[in-house]
């Protein structure tokens, strides 16, 4: 067992920040803070990931699809989809999982 403190907590910075709080082969887990008004200029990852808001508001954009998310939203994204926060008017933090772990696809191409 692990408790993995500090997850989804907002971290102060300009623009976004990404911090891995764990790492085994199949999963990661971390938080990615985005400051209000700032851009997410993420590209799409390899691996599934699910995003479970905590703090913030903002608008999610996957495709053609557009939702708000706020506190308790969970969003899940496969592996390869175009998507991003936009719009983000508080700032957002929020526990992402990947699976397998993070980049683990690239590594193994």
């Amino acid at each position: 067992m692990r408790i993995i403190d500090g997850a989804g907590n907002f971290t102060r910075a300009d623009g976004t920040h990404w911090v891995e709080h764990l790492r085994v082969p199949d999963l990661s887990v971390g938080t990615y803070s985005i400051t209000a008004g700032a851009v997410d200029d993420q590209e799409p990852h390899t691996e599934d990931e699910i995003y479970v808001i905590t703090a913030g508001r903002a608008m999610f954009e996957a495709g053609e699809h557009r939702a708000p998310v706020g506190p308790g939203s969970v969003i899940y994204v496969g592996a390869g989809e175009i998507h991003r926060f936009t719009d983000i008017t508080e700032d957002l933090a929020t526990v992402v999982l990947f699976a397998p772990a993070e980049g683990s696809r690239l590594q193994a191409g």
